[in-house]
C-alpha cells in the first residue's frame, strides 16, 4: 500500500481529497500546517476540523509549525509590497514556499512518504516526450486553480496528486456527503485566508502600516483630492475614490516615493505589455525565441491572446494583441496553451509608471 501525505485545511476539498485517496487504497496520512493565529481556514478552526477528519477516516494527523516561515515569505512579503506601492499576490508564493515545498520535506524526513496531494483543482500529465510533468486545467473551469500553482518546480510536479482535478466541484460535495464527511455543509473559504482571519485586506494592512495621507493627482500632477495610504489602492480601482469628475477616473499608478496615488481615465489604464520577473517555465523547457499563448493576469480575468518574449535572468516581456486594462504590478501573468500551463511570473513595473 502506497503512502500518500494529505495536506489538510479542514474545508470540504481537502477532506473529500483524503477520502478519495483512502479509497483508493493509499496509506493515507494527514498533515496541517500552522500558518497562523486566528480563525483562517488554515489555521485554528481549520486544524480542529482537520483533526476531526482524521479521526473519522482512522487516519494519522500531523501538525506542523510553519507560523515564522509564513511570517517572512507571505505577512512581509504583502506588506512591503503594498507599502512600495504593488499589489502581490500571496497565493503562488504560498504554494510554492510554504506550503508544497515544506509539505514534501516533512513527508519524506519524517513520515517515510514521497507522495503528496492537496485539494487543489488542477491535473497532472508526464509528457514522455519531453520528459516534463505538465500542469493541466482542472475539469471544472470554474474552480480551476492553476493560476495560484504555475510556481510549483517539476520534483512537485512529479510527488503530488490532485485527486479533485478530475471532477466537479458539485461531485467534490456528493462524495463528501455520501463519506459523511462533516465538511460537507461547510461553506466555502475565502481566496485568502489573511482575508478571512481580518475580515478585509485593509484590516490586515492596517495592523501593520500606518495610514499616511497623501494627494490623489492626475497625470498632469492636478491635485484632486486625498487618499489615507497608498496601501488601500490598486491598479484600475475606480470606486472609493472619493473625487468627483467629468469622466470616469482609475487609479493608473502608486508612486510610493512621493505618496501619491495617480488617476487618469480608462483609457490610460490599459496597457499594450508588460514585463515579467521571476518567470517559471512549467510544462516546457524556457523556449529560444518568442512564442504565442493566451495569459491571465488576474485569477478571474479571461485569457487573451499574446506574445511571450523570453528574456535573461528568469524575464519575460509580453506583449498583448489589444492593450489590457488594469495590467497590476505584483499580480501574476500565467500563460497557457489551451488547457496546458506553460509558464507564469510576477509582473513589473509597467512602461510609463513611476515606482
Amino acid at each position: 500500500m502506497k503512502k500518500v501525505v494529505v495536506g489538510l485545511s479542514g474545508g470540504v476539498d481537502s477532506s473529500t481529497a483524503a477520502a478519495i485517496l483512502q479509497n483508493q487504497s493509499y496509506e493515507v496520512i494527514g498533515l496541517t500546517l500552522w500558518l497562523m493565529k486566528g480563525k483562517g481556514q488554515c489555521c485554528s478552526e481549520g486544524m480542529v476540523d482537520a483533526a476531526k477528519l482524521c479521526e473519522q477516516l482512522g487516519i494519522p494527523h500531523h501538525v506542523v509549525d510553519i507560523r515564522d516561515t509564513f511570517q517572512t515569505y507571505i505577512i512581509d512579503y504583502l506588506v512591503n509590497g503594498y507599502s512600495a506601492g504593488i499589489t502581490p499576490l500571496p497565493c503562488s508564493q504560498c504554494n510554492k514556499t510554504v506550503k508544497f515545498g515544506p509539505m514534501l520535506a516533512y513527508a519524506k524526513a519524517n513520515l517515510d512518504a514521497d507522495i503528496i496531494a492537496t485539494g487543489h483543482y488542477a491535473r497532472i500529465n508526464f509528457n514522455p516526450d519531453s520528459g516534463r510533468y505538465e500542469l493541466i486545467r482542472a475539469i471544472d473551469r470554474n474552480k480551476d486553480q492553476t493560476y495560484f500553482l504555475y510556481d510549483l518546480a517539476q520534483d512537485i510536479l512529479a510527488s503530488v496528486i490532485f485527486p479533485l482535478g478530475e471532477i466537479q466541484k458539485s461531485d467534490t460535495r456528493r462524495i463528501a456527503a455520501e463519506q459523511e464527511l462533516e465538511a460537507a455543509d461547510k461553506p466555502e473559504s475565502q481566496d485568502l485566508c489573511l482575508v478571512e482571519s481580518n475580515g478585509s485586506m485593509r484590516a490586515f494592512l492596517d495592523k501593520y502600516l500606518t495610514p499616511k495621507q497623501g494627494d490623489i493627482v492626475d497625470m498632469d500632477g492636478k491635485v484632486l483630492g486625498q487618499h489615507d495610504g497608498i496601501h488601500h489602492y490598486t491598479i484600475g480601482q475606480r470606486k472609493g475614490l472619493g473625487i468627483a469628475a467629468a469622466e470616469p477616473l482609475y487609479v493608473i499608478a502608486l508612486d510610493a516615493v512621493s505618496n501619491k496615488v495617480i488617476v487618469g481615465d480608462r483609457m490610460k489604464a490599459t496597457q499594450p505589455e508588460c514585463t515579467i520577473h521571476r518567470v517559471n517555465w512549467v510544462s516546457i523547457a524556457e523556449p529560444s525565441s518568442p512564442i504565442r499563448a493566451e495569459v491571465q493576469i488576474r485569477y478571474r480575468s479571461t485569457p487573451t491572446p499574446v506574445t511571450v518574449i523570453p528574456l535573461e535572468n528568469s524575464r519575460a516581456k509580453i506583449v498583448f494583441d489589444e492593450p489590457q486594462f488594469s495590467v497590476t504590478p505584483g499580480q501574476a501573468a500565467v500563460w497557457y496553451d489551451g488547457e496546458k500551463v506553460l509558464g507564469g511570473g510576477i509582473i513589473e513595473v509597467l512602461p510609463g509608471s513611476r515606482e
